[in-house]
């Protein structure tokens, strides 16, 4: 087994297996745009890695992530910026998650506990995800003020259809575990403390497949699930740094920045 520690992020290889795990230490685990670009960076690592035959991702123990850090000053304190600095900042979440899309290796997020915002894109950006069942998955934008970004919505209109899409997006409702499975957004609800080590058989059964033809079995349901999801949300970027600056989620953000 080999280690790469990133301060938050820690890389384990074990075997062909690499486990991804972001570790923030307190803030529930939110994303700070150190850590989006960290595992924008990460996820790319994988692209050329023949030596890896299947990537896990994981929280703590419990929290997955809560999404966005909305007290992070490097992702907030914009009022300096141009529009066009601020689009690039903006792109990097939707950026992170292209990237651990395109993963030519099987990906399986390990949930435990919440999973909120950010955290829930992040996670359908994965091929599978495994659910502790006291896990729940939670979609607050559209609450707070703001479109659900990342190009997300393509993503989870595929895994759950167009109703349960705008019902976890539009109605804010905590999804539990028994529901994210029956509804199609987790693979596996299994016991509390036991979804890394799930994932981890997963990715040793797995591993008995030929790994090019997990790679261009991927890519072929991919190519067909994902065909015109850039159409449909193409805009998502521009629309979510418009409707950041209306009153509505600059009131909960100074709130949550309190």
């Amino acid at each position: 087994m080999t280690t790469e520690n990133q301060e938050e992020i820690v890389v384990e290889t074990i075997g062909q297996v690499a486990v991804v795990t972001y570790n923030r230490g307190g803030r529930r685990n939110a994303l700070s745009l150190k850590a989006i670009k960290e595992l924008t960076r990460i996820a790319e690592s994988f692209q050329d890695n023949a030596d890896v035959s299947c990537v896990i991702l994981t929280g703590t123990k419990s929290e997955f992530s809560a999404g966005v850090d909305l007290k992070d000053p490097e992702r907030w304190t914009v009022d300096h910026l141009s529009l066009d600095e601020l689009r690039i900042l903006s792109s990097w979440g939707p950026r992170m998650c292209k990237a651990w899309e395109e993963i030519p290796q099987i990906t399986i997020a390990a949930i435990e506990g919440l999973i909120i915002g950010g955290g829930v894109a992040l996670a359908v950006s994965c091929d599978w995800r495994v659910a502790a069942r006291s896990s729940y998955f939670l979609v607050p934008e559209a609450q707070i003020g703001i479109p659900l970004g990342w190009q997300t919505i393509p993503r989870l209109n595929t895994l759950v259809g167009g109703s349960r899409a705008k019902q976890i997006i539009l109605l804010g409702d905590k999804v539990d575990s028994q529901t994210a499975l029956d509804w199609g957004l987790a693979d596996w609800v299994v016991d509390d403390g036991e979804a890394r080590n799930t994932a981890l058989a997963l990715a040793e059964k797995l591993g008995r497949t030929t790994g090019v033809i997990v790679k261009m079995t991927k890519k072929a349901v991919n190519a067909h699930n994902h065909a015109l999801n850039h159409l449909s949300s193409h805009m998502d970027l521009d629309q979510l740094l418009m409707c950041s600056q209306g009153n509505e989620a600059r009131a909960t953000r100074a709130q949550f920045q309190k």
